[in-house]
């Protein structure tokens, strides 16, 4: 018995050694992780955030300032300001809308369809200030235009069903006064689609050139764009070509920007900058807050539209053209992170001694606790010999017979 109560009084001890021993291993380990990481804290302190540490290592305010520079910058929201309402009987669906060339505030606009041929000039109250006749059979007038030269063009383009074996626009002279008219002189040109008839509600004039394009409506998929010829003719009938897809959306309308190289498109919803060119490509869009969106035409300055709604004594708003916001430029003062110091790594965590290091310590610590555990259980023969050893002082005789040992 005495034997075997020093073999016990033994092995707690080795036991509790190794322990502490791993419990050492395991500090040192977590004490060497951190400090690698703070040395690279200290080396990007003063670095900005665009130039920061990689993420791993960065505060979360830091890491989230610097994932957000890295998005791109969101389409801005056009602030809308009401410049009229247009409250004229006769005017009920405002299908079109464009900025007159030789009149300063007067805008030309169309009735939808089942109108007869008629275009009104209104100025920025909403008043009408003169009518214009002209003696056409038009079917689903939906857009109106005003070239550089200040000839008005009036799409009669619309075609729900999507049917119409021709589409024709008309054009007519501003007249120099704004008075009525019931029979102004015009020219009629005709066009087809080169792949089937199609809905439109668009017609754009290029400035300068006075080129045309009509871009075509649809809910479901994407519509397109379609050049008329550069001179088109006034006899037989004139196809169009297909320049590219158009913009996302129903498109209700569209205007050329004063510049040429840019486009404003109307969806029921937003407006649409467009960067002109052999591929016509969204660069900005805004939400619109208001009704049924209708029209668009080039606002009183370069960088503004005016924006309609369909429907009588429909509103017109005046909207800043949406823009991509400039990248911000970066803080004054600021400079670029400093390189790693001679011998750490290409994270900068620290040079790759202290990295194994590192790992030794975090292995060997594991290695204590499995000798721990595994090699140092109490054995058989001791919990006998405690067996014994309480039978013996309670008097209790022993379930299990064993052996003795004889001195």
């Amino acid at each position: 018995m005495r034997h075997l109560r020093t073999t016990s009084a033994l092995t707690a001890p080795v036991r509790t050694a190794l322990a502490l021993t791993a419990a050492a291993l395991i500090a040192l380990a977590g004490a060497a992780l951190p400090s690698a990481a703070s040395a690279t804290g200290s080396a990007t302190a003063t670095a900005p955030v665009a130039h920061s540490a990689p993420a791993a290592y960065s505060a979360p305010a830091a890491h989230s300032a610097q994932a957000a520079a890295l998005l791109p910058a969101a389409d801005p929201t056009p602030a809308a300001k009401k410049l009229f309402t247009i409250r004229d009987a006769r005017i009920k669906e405002s299908s079109g809308l464009a900025k007159s060339q030789k009149h300063p505030g007067i805008y030309w606009t169309v009735n939808d369809s089942s109108d007869t041929a008629r275009v009104f000039a209104i100025d920025t109250s909403g008043k009408v200030k003169a009518v214009l006749r002209f003696n056409a059979q038009v079917k689903d007038v939906e857009a109106v235009g005003v070239g550089r030269d200040g000839t008005i063009y009036v799409a009669d383009i619309g075609d729900n069903k999507a049917n119409r074996d021709m589409i024709e626009i008309y054009t007519m002279p501003e007249p120099a006064t704004l008075e009525d008219s019931a029979n102004v002189k015009y020219h009629r040109f005709d066009f087809t689609y080169p792949d089937g008839a199609h809905d439109a509600e668009t017609l754009l004039v290029e400035p300068g050139t006075n080129q045309l394009y009509i871009v075509t409506k649809t809910t479901k998929g994407t519509g397109g764009i379609y050049a008329a010829p550069p001179a088109p003719s006034r006899e037989g009938t004139n196809e169009l070509t297909k320049l590219a897809p158009a913009p996302s959306g129903a498109i209700t309308d569209g205007t050329f920007l004063p510049d040429g190289q840019r486009a404003v498109f109307r969806t029921y919803v937003d407006i649409a900058t467009v960067a002109w060119g052999d591929t016509p490509t969204v660069i900005a869009r805004g939400a619109v807050p208001f009704g049924q969106g209708e029209s668009i035409a080039v606002g009183q300055t370069d960088n503004t539209v005016l924006a309609g709604n369909e429907g009588p004594n429909s509103a017109v708003y005046q909207v800043q053209v949406p823009a991509k916001q400039a990248a911000s430029p970066p803080p004054a003062g600021a400079t670029a992170a400093p390189k790693p110091a001679a011998g750490a790594d290409a994270n900068g965590t620290g040079s790759s001694k202290s990295h194994n290091l590192r790992w030794i310590l975090i292995g060997a610590a594991l290695f204590a606790l499995i000798i721990t555990i595994f090699t140092f259980p109490p054995g058989r023969r001791e919990r006998q010999d405690r067996m014994a050893e309480n039978a013996r002082l309670t008097g209790q005789s022993q379930t299990t017979p064993r052996r003795r040992h004889h001195a």
